[in-house]
């Protein structure tokens, strides 16, 4: 019988919803689950498409997302810290720099923070995905991999190119698309087993969603856009 907690919550922002995060912990069922989507996670950081040097698609991120909304921020710390860690020993292609992790964990703690206890909606999936894209590819991985190619490889690296731009403006409207699909197919499955209360409310896309997505992916493209006119000025 399944005797989990049932509560959603509109905002992380209460300390029920971190009590419940860290309580996940004690779920052998959870841990569990928990073990199988990161052994899943790493095996598919094997599987890239290159786009340009240094410049791949990948497809963790379906993984992550799920995974994430199941068990929640806490446990999607440790998942990524392991999945980043294992990965990098299993498919690595260079020399292993700790601060890759960070990308990693910034991932899966947004995408808990946007979908775990909560009523998963078509816009809420968008901004999930859009605020992995903007902290994780557009921030975060742009400055590591610069200190990653100083500092270990003693070359230089370019902080934006126009590869990296479109990819990411590319990719976040399709890849939001694949995450709808996915979560279509599988929140009936997972509602059933208890690992998410969501309802039966099933995910489409309205006028406003499609509006949001264009104005996001603008504003993507603006953020870049004035991060190379700043470095071009300076």
């Amino acid at each position: 019988m399944n005797d989990r907690d049932k509560r959603l919550f509109k905002t992380p922002l209460s300390g029920a919803y971190w009590l419940l995060a860290v309580k996940e912990f004690s779920s052998v069922r959870m841990l569990v689950i928990a073990a199988m989507l990161t052994a899943l996670r790493i095996a598919m950081k094997a599987i890239e498409i290159p786009i340009a040097p240094n410049l791949n698609i990948t497809f963790g991120f379906l993984v992550n997302s799920v995974g994430s909304m199941i068990y929640g921020p806490v446990v999607a710390i440790i998942a990524s810290i392991v999945s980043d860690t294992l990965g990098a020993i299993l498919f690595s292609k260079g020399t292993y720099f700790f601060p890759f992790v960070f990308v990693e964990i910034a991932g899966g703690l947004v995408f808990a923070l946007f979908y775990y206890r909560a009523k998963i909606t078509t816009l809420r999936i968008i901004l999930g995905r859009f605020f992995v894209t903007l902290i994780c590819n557009i921030i975060m991985n742009p400055i590591i991999m610069y200190y990653y190619y100083e500092l270990v490889l003693g070359k230089a690296y370019t902080l934006y190119t126009l590869p990296r731009i479109i990819k990411n403006l590319v990719l976040f409207p399709a890849e939001s698309v694949v995450l709808i699909i996915l979560f279509n197919a599988l929140l009936p499955v997972t509602n059933r087993m208890g690992l998410t209360f969501t309802g039966k409310t099933k995910l489409a896309f309205a006028k406003k969603d499609i509006v949001i997505l264009i104005v996001m992916t603008a504003a993507s493209a603006a953020f870049i856009a004035g991060w190379l006119l700043y470095k071009k000025l300076g």
